[in-house]
């Protein structure tokens, strides 16, 4: 598969914004915060204008007019060309349909705990499980607030999805906690000399 010239996510949501018709970086980012999309697509102004520049070098996305409101600066509107629309539908077929190797920060973590004491990782990991045990309590509740008269499930569809993984991990997390504490991971009594006799060099120097 072919590296994408433009893989920030937050192009992809400046191509479907404007896929539904024109408008301006602010509007843009607007539109985008009313629906929560800051959730599952990192935000912010200075990016934004960067990744519209970079769109519209490409050729994906064309300036239409410039507006004014008041006293306030000129706003340029944008729309999406035909290349742009062949792009967005390109690339968001791809992120549905083609799993890809993503980099976790906890998956770096895991992969090193070993440098630390079983008992040290039981205790993190048995943190790590309360914090995401009240995110995924506080995604409920949120839920609750808006039932499906009032936003369907198509549009918090990214939230479920966070919601699933985030339980997942929960289960997985605290069952790896467990077998750690209970001596049920294989390797563990290996683990434990080398991090005991580690501890006694440290003591000793």
């Amino acid at each position: 598969m072919a590296k994408r010239k433009i893989s920030n996510p937050l192009a992809l949501a400046v191509l479907g914004c404007l896929y539904e018709r024109p408008m301006h970086p602010y509007e843009m980012a607007m539109t985008l915060r009313h629906r929560a999309k800051q959730e599952s697509i990192k935000l912010n102004y200075g990016s934004l204008y960067s990744v519209v520049d970079a769109l519209e070098r490409r050729g994906w996305i064309v300036s239409r007019e410039t507006e004014r409101d008041g006293r306030r600066p000129e706003r340029t509107v944008y729309g999406l060309t035909k290349a742009g629309e062949v792009e967005f539908f390109d690339w968001l077929s791809e992120l549905l349909g083609v799993p890809v190797k993503e980099y976790t920060q906890f998956e770096a973590g895991l992969s090193f705990m070993a440098a630390l004491p079983p008992d040290a990782v039981v205790r993190l990991l048995r943190e790590r499980g309360d914090l995401l045990a009240n995110e995924i309590s506080q995604m409920k509740e949120y839920g609750e607030m808006l039932p499906e008269d009032v936003l369907p499930r198509l549009f918090r569809i990214e939230s479920e999805y966070w919601q699933m993984l985030r339980e997942a991990e929960l289960k997985w997390v605290r069952q790896l906690a467990d077998d750690i504490e209970n001596d049920q991971l294989s390797g563990i009594d290996k683990w434990r000399e080398i991090t005991e006799q580690l501890a006694q060099v440290e003591r000793s120097e």
